[in-house]
Protein backbone atom coordinates (compact mmCIF):
# COMPACT_ATOMS: atom_id res chain seq x y z
CA UNK A 1 0.00 0.00 0.00
CA UNK A 2 0.79 3.52 -0.77
CA UNK A 3 3.11 5.46 2.06
CA UNK A 4 4.99 8.62 2.53
CA UNK A 5 8.10 8.72 0.70
CA UNK A 6 9.93 9.15 3.88
CA UNK A 7 8.73 5.98 5.52
CA UNK A 8 11.51 3.11 4.21
CA UNK A 9 10.71 -0.81 5.28
CA UNK A 10 12.77 -2.37 7.32
CA UNK A 11 14.83 -4.76 5.05
CA UNK A 12 15.77 -8.16 6.55
CA UNK A 13 18.28 -10.90 5.05
CA UNK A 14 15.29 -13.00 2.90
CA UNK A 15 14.23 -9.42 1.93
CA UNK A 16 17.55 -8.22 0.49
CA UNK A 17 18.16 -11.67 -1.11
CA UNK A 18 14.83 -11.06 -3.10
CA UNK A 19 14.60 -7.79 -3.81
CA UNK A 20 18.35 -8.42 -5.17
CA UNK A 21 17.21 -11.58 -6.97
CA UNK A 22 13.99 -9.73 -9.08
CA UNK A 23 16.60 -6.95 -10.04
CA UNK A 24 18.70 -9.05 -12.04
CA UNK A 25 16.09 -11.17 -13.31
CA UNK A 26 14.34 -8.46 -14.69
CA UNK A 27 17.42 -5.53 -15.49
CA UNK A 28 17.18 -6.30 -18.80
CA UNK A 29 13.84 -6.84 -19.82
CA UNK A 30 12.84 -4.85 -23.13
CA UNK A 31 11.00 -1.62 -22.57
CA UNK A 32 8.06 -3.19 -24.67
CA UNK A 33 7.66 -4.97 -21.26
CA UNK A 34 7.66 -2.40 -18.91
CA UNK A 35 5.26 -0.29 -21.35
CA UNK A 36 2.56 -3.49 -20.98
CA UNK A 37 2.84 -3.88 -17.19
CA UNK A 38 -0.26 -2.51 -15.28
CA UNK A 39 0.68 -0.69 -11.86
CA UNK A 40 -2.16 -1.26 -9.21
CA UNK A 41 -1.83 0.08 -5.64
CA UNK A 42 -3.76 1.31 -2.57
CA UNK A 43 -3.05 4.62 -0.87
CA UNK A 44 -4.77 6.35 2.27
CA UNK A 45 -5.89 10.48 1.26
CA UNK A 46 -6.44 12.31 4.76
CA UNK A 47 -8.75 15.22 5.29
CA UNK A 48 -6.27 16.84 7.72
CA UNK A 49 -2.74 14.86 7.88
CA UNK A 50 0.16 15.89 8.84
CA UNK A 51 1.03 16.77 5.36
CA UNK A 52 -1.79 18.97 5.00
CA UNK A 53 0.06 21.85 6.31
CA UNK A 54 -0.84 25.38 5.81
CA UNK A 55 1.62 28.43 6.12
CA UNK A 56 0.70 32.32 6.71
CA UNK A 57 2.37 35.52 6.73
CA UNK A 58 1.80 37.28 9.93
CA UNK A 59 3.63 40.29 11.85
CA UNK A 60 4.82 39.54 15.01
CA UNK A 61 2.01 38.80 17.67
CA UNK A 62 -0.84 38.06 15.48
CA UNK A 63 -0.23 34.47 15.61
CA UNK A 64 -3.78 33.87 16.80
CA UNK A 65 -6.07 36.83 14.97
CA UNK A 66 -8.61 35.06 13.19
CA UNK A 67 -7.37 36.00 9.75
CA UNK A 68 -4.10 33.85 10.59
CA UNK A 69 -5.94 30.73 11.85
CA UNK A 70 -7.53 28.06 10.07
CA UNK A 71 -10.39 25.67 11.53
CA UNK A 72 -9.30 22.35 12.41
CA UNK A 73 -11.51 19.04 13.16
CA UNK A 74 -10.69 16.58 15.88
CA UNK A 75 -8.73 13.25 15.23
CA UNK A 76 -7.88 14.33 11.42
CA UNK A 77 -10.76 15.02 10.14
CA UNK A 78 -11.17 11.27 8.69
CA UNK A 79 -9.27 9.85 5.29
CA UNK A 80 -10.65 7.80 2.54
CA UNK A 81 -8.58 4.77 0.74
CA UNK A 82 -8.56 4.56 -2.68
CA UNK A 83 -7.34 1.67 -5.16
CA UNK A 84 -5.52 2.94 -8.74
CA UNK A 85 -3.64 2.11 -11.38
CA UNK A 86 -1.65 3.30 -14.08
CA UNK A 87 0.73 2.19 -17.30
CA UNK A 88 2.80 3.86 -19.40
CA UNK A 89 0.40 5.76 -21.23
CA UNK A 90 -1.53 7.22 -18.49
CA UNK A 91 -3.79 6.52 -15.57
CA UNK A 92 -6.26 4.20 -14.80
CA UNK A 93 -9.10 2.93 -12.89
CA UNK A 94 -9.62 4.94 -9.49
CA UNK A 95 -11.74 4.05 -6.95
CA UNK A 96 -13.49 4.78 -3.60
CA UNK A 97 -12.82 1.95 -1.53
CA UNK A 98 -16.25 1.93 0.37
CA UNK A 99 -15.31 -0.01 3.91
CA UNK A 100 -12.48 -1.37 5.45
CA UNK A 101 -11.20 -3.25 3.16
CA UNK A 102 -10.68 -7.37 3.05
CA UNK A 103 -10.25 -9.80 0.54
CA UNK A 104 -13.32 -10.26 -0.91
CA UNK A 105 -13.64 -6.40 -1.77
CA UNK A 106 -10.09 -6.14 -3.18
CA UNK A 107 -11.57 -8.83 -5.56
CA UNK A 108 -14.72 -6.77 -6.45
CA UNK A 109 -12.13 -4.08 -7.45
CA UNK A 110 -10.26 -5.62 -9.43
CA UNK A 111 -12.97 -7.11 -11.42
CA UNK A 112 -14.51 -4.02 -11.61
CA UNK A 113 -11.06 -2.11 -12.76
CA UNK A 114 -8.29 -4.20 -13.86
CA UNK A 115 -10.02 -5.29 -17.53
CA UNK A 116 -11.78 -1.84 -18.27
CA UNK A 117 -8.24 0.15 -17.48
CA UNK A 118 -6.34 -2.70 -19.57
CA UNK A 119 -8.59 -1.42 -22.81
CA UNK A 120 -8.44 2.26 -21.85
CA UNK A 121 -4.95 2.43 -21.83
CA UNK A 122 -4.47 0.43 -24.61
CA UNK A 123 -2.62 -2.87 -23.21
CA UNK A 124 -1.74 -5.69 -25.29
CA UNK A 125 -4.32 -8.11 -24.76
CA UNK A 126 -1.79 -11.01 -25.62
CA UNK A 127 0.99 -9.43 -23.43
CA UNK A 128 -0.07 -7.19 -20.67
CA UNK A 129 1.18 -8.25 -17.29
CA UNK A 130 -0.39 -7.23 -13.85
CA UNK A 131 0.97 -5.95 -11.14
CA UNK A 132 0.42 -5.89 -7.47
CA UNK A 133 2.48 -5.84 -4.10
CA UNK A 134 2.26 -8.65 -1.05
CA UNK A 135 -0.52 -7.32 0.82
CA UNK A 136 -2.10 -9.90 2.54
CA UNK A 137 -5.62 -8.98 1.26
CA UNK A 138 -3.65 -9.87 -2.28
CA UNK A 139 -2.50 -13.26 -1.65
CA UNK A 140 -5.03 -14.50 0.35
CA UNK A 141 -6.63 -17.98 -1.45
CA UNK A 142 -10.04 -16.73 -2.77
CA UNK A 143 -8.69 -13.85 -4.58
CA UNK A 144 -5.62 -15.94 -6.10
CA UNK A 145 -7.96 -18.63 -7.39
CA UNK A 146 -9.54 -15.62 -9.01
CA UNK A 147 -6.51 -14.93 -10.64
CA UNK A 148 -5.50 -17.86 -11.93
CA UNK A 149 -8.43 -18.51 -13.22
CA UNK A 150 -8.39 -15.14 -15.19
CA UNK A 151 -4.70 -16.39 -16.73
CA UNK A 152 -3.41 -13.59 -16.20
CA UNK A 153 0.08 -12.78 -16.43
CA UNK A 154 1.39 -11.32 -13.00
CA UNK A 155 3.97 -10.11 -11.91
CA UNK A 156 6.22 -12.05 -9.12
CA UNK A 157 6.90 -9.15 -6.62
CA UNK A 158 9.12 -9.19 -3.88
CA UNK A 159 8.14 -8.21 -0.39
CA UNK A 160 8.84 -4.68 1.20
CA UNK A 161 9.35 -3.30 -2.06
CA UNK A 162 6.73 -0.91 -2.65
CA UNK A 163 10.36 1.95 -3.62
CA UNK A 164 9.89 -0.47 -7.02
CA UNK A 165 6.39 0.46 -7.92
CA UNK A 166 6.34 4.06 -9.54
CA UNK A 167 2.49 4.35 -8.91
CA UNK A 168 4.38 5.78 -5.39
CA UNK A 169 5.42 8.56 -7.15
CA UNK A 170 2.00 9.44 -8.73
CA UNK A 171 0.36 9.20 -5.37
CA UNK A 172 2.49 11.96 -3.48
CA UNK A 173 2.12 14.16 -6.63
CA UNK A 174 -2.02 13.10 -6.18
CA UNK A 175 -1.83 14.24 -2.24
CA UNK A 176 0.20 17.19 -3.10
CA UNK A 177 -2.41 18.52 -5.78
CA UNK A 178 -5.19 17.60 -3.63
CA UNK A 179 -4.35 19.36 -0.50
CA UNK A 180 -3.34 22.55 -2.26
CA UNK A 181 -7.31 22.73 -2.65
CA UNK A 182 -7.81 22.56 1.23
CA UNK A 183 -10.87 20.46 0.83
CA UNK A 184 -13.14 20.97 3.90
CA UNK A 185 -14.56 16.97 4.03
CA UNK A 186 -14.46 14.04 2.94
CA UNK A 187 -16.89 14.74 0.05
CA UNK A 188 -14.35 17.30 -2.24
CA UNK A 189 -11.35 15.40 -0.80
CA UNK A 190 -12.62 12.29 -2.84
CA UNK A 191 -13.73 14.97 -5.51
CA UNK A 192 -10.72 16.12 -6.36
CA UNK A 193 -9.36 12.86 -6.24
CA UNK A 194 -10.96 12.02 -9.34
CA UNK A 195 -10.29 14.97 -10.71
CA UNK A 196 -6.53 15.37 -10.25
CA UNK A 197 -6.48 12.12 -11.01
CA UNK A 198 -7.92 12.89 -14.31
CA UNK A 199 -4.88 15.22 -14.61
CA UNK A 200 -1.75 13.30 -14.38
CA UNK A 201 -0.16 14.13 -17.57
CA UNK A 202 0.58 11.34 -19.97
CA UNK A 203 3.87 12.25 -20.33
CA UNK A 204 4.75 12.00 -16.50
CA UNK A 205 3.33 8.29 -16.10
CA UNK A 206 5.47 7.83 -19.87
CA UNK A 207 8.65 9.33 -18.19
CA UNK A 208 8.23 7.03 -15.05
CA UNK A 209 8.49 3.53 -17.31
CA UNK A 210 10.95 4.77 -19.47
CA UNK A 211 13.41 4.97 -16.30
CA UNK A 212 12.42 2.75 -14.92
CA UNK A 213 15.35 0.36 -15.39
CA UNK A 214 17.41 2.43 -13.18
CA UNK A 215 15.29 1.23 -10.01
CA UNK A 216 17.06 -2.36 -11.07
CA UNK A 217 20.33 -0.86 -11.30
CA UNK A 218 20.15 0.66 -8.23
CA UNK A 219 18.86 -2.50 -6.33
CA UNK A 220 21.96 -4.74 -7.78
CA UNK A 221 24.45 -1.97 -6.65
CA UNK A 222 23.20 -1.61 -3.36
CA UNK A 223 22.81 -5.20 -3.00
CA UNK A 224 19.07 -5.10 -2.10
CA UNK A 225 18.40 -2.30 -0.37
CA UNK A 226 15.60 0.48 -0.28
CA UNK A 227 15.31 3.06 -2.91
CA UNK A 228 14.70 6.45 -1.45
CA UNK A 229 13.10 8.35 -3.65
CA UNK A 230 14.40 11.88 -2.59
CA UNK A 231 13.31 14.14 -5.94
CA UNK A 232 12.73 13.62 -9.45
CA UNK A 233 15.56 13.71 -10.69
CA UNK A 234 17.81 11.02 -8.25
CA UNK A 235 17.23 7.64 -6.66
CA UNK A 236 19.34 7.21 -3.23
CA UNK A 237 19.67 3.66 -2.32
CA UNK A 238 20.31 2.92 1.45
CA UNK A 239 21.98 -0.11 2.44
CA UNK A 240 21.07 -1.95 5.95
CA UNK A 241 23.41 -4.12 7.44
CA UNK A 242 20.60 -6.39 8.82
CA UNK A 243 24.00 -9.09 9.55
CA UNK A 244 24.71 -7.33 12.96
CA UNK A 245 21.28 -5.83 13.67
CA UNK A 246 23.55 -1.76 13.23
CA UNK A 247 22.47 0.77 10.91
CA UNK A 248 24.93 1.46 8.35
CA UNK A 249 24.13 3.07 5.22
CA UNK A 250 25.86 4.48 1.64
CA UNK A 251 24.21 6.03 -1.30
CA UNK A 252 23.76 6.28 -4.49
CA UNK A 253 22.25 8.37 -6.73
CA UNK A 254 21.40 7.86 -10.46
CA UNK A 255 19.89 10.68 -12.84
CA UNK A 256 15.93 8.94 -13.51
Amino acid sequence: MGDDQGWTPLLKGNHLKARLEFAKMHVDKPQSFWENVLWTDETKLELFGKAHQLYVGRLKNEAYKEKNTFPTVKHGGGSVLFWGCFAASATGCLEVVQSKMKSPDYQSILDRNVLLSVRKLGLSRRSWVFQQDKDPKHTARNPQEWLREKRWTILKWPSMSPDLNPIEHLWKELKDAIWRRHPSNLRPLEQFAHEEGARIPVDRCRRLIDKYRNRFIAVIASKGCTIILSSPISLVCFLNNSVNQQLRSKWLILIV
